[in-house]
This record gives structure tokens, sequence and C-alpha cells, in this order.
């Protein structure tokens, strides 16, 4: 696949209550085609989400919004533009990060979680003197993670989660 310009196309989803911030690197070809986060089949982030907060099952763009809202989470991407070859996270290059003044200075956000490595790299380097908010960086929900089952992402996503939800966690 040949590597091609692409400008982030949708915006972030946050609200004045959010709380955590989840940052991927740049949504894959089929969320772009889909003008929403976490759009290939395989990807696990929303049934790891789900999972972790308790919900129930997220099809439509409508109910994924309406759950990160409830749940006082925000959501978005680390790469404005750049130039990739389909979803390939190695591919990246020419990267012109995400502003996220926005977001931070209209919500309660002070965790911000990294969506994989891709996202921690990036974040590191065009982000972290901006917000001064040290990342989590989590396993990546992508399918090209598949050494990570979606058991193994809820345990190691849900205790951060809930911390930074302040919420807390019920033993079973």
């Amino acid at each position: 696949m040949e590597p091609e310009k692409v400008v982030h196309p949708f915006a972030p989803v946050f609200d004045e209550d959010s709380r955590v911030l989840i940052l991927g690197s740049l949504p894959s070809v089929k969320s772009r085609e889909q003008q929403f986060y976490y759009g290939h089949p395989q990807n696990r982030f929303w049934k790891m989400l789900s999972a972790c907060l308790d919900g129930p099952v997220l099809e439509s763009v409508e109910q994924k919004e309406k759950f990160l809202h409830e749940h006082h989470i925000a959501l978005w991407d680390v790469i404005h533009s750049c130039t990739i070859a389909g979803s390939s996270d190695a591919s990246i290059r020419d990267v012109c990060a995400n502003d996220l003044n926005d977001i931070l200075g209209h919500s309660q956000v002070n965790m911000i979680i990294c969506n994989g490595k891709a996202a921690e790299k990036y974040y590191r380097k065009f982000q972290l003197k901006q917000t001064g908010i040290e990342p989590v960086v989590l396993p990546s929900t992508s399918p090209a993670n598949a050494a990570w089952s979606l058991s193994r992402l809820v345990e190691a996503w849900k205790p951060v989660l809930m911390e930074g939800l302040g919420k807390q966690e019920v033993e079973v």
C-alpha cells in the first residue's frame, strides 16, 4: 500500500465532565471510512471499554458517544495529520500533532491514557511538554496486537480506568 497524506477526519469526543482522556495514534482506514473511533471490526477497544465499565454491547456511534459521556471519558488521537501507508503505525511520518488545549481547558481531565506504544511515542514527542501530564500507557486494542486477548486487555485497562474515573472496583 502506498503512503498517503491523511488529515484526522473527525472531532474529539469530550465534555466539561470528562476526567480521563484516551488517546490513540490516528484512525485506521476502517475508522476513517466509518467517521468514528476504533471502527475496525477486529479492534477490541469498544468491547474492552464496555467490559471494564460493565456496560452493554456498543454498536452505533450514538451508543458509543453516549457511553463515553456517561462515564466521563474523552477520546481523541495524538496525530492531526501525517503520511501513512494504510493503517500501519510503523509507516507514520511527517507528523503534525493535535492541539489538546481545547479538551484540557474545557474538561476535568487529569489522566491521559495512551492506547498503545505509537500513541505514547507521538504524545511524548509533541504534547507532553505542553500538557505536563505524564501518560499512562496501556496495551493497544488494535488487532495488530494479537498477543493480548480481550480478557488480558480488560485486566490491564480496568484498574487504570477505575482510578482515573474515581470509581471503586467491586471484588467478585
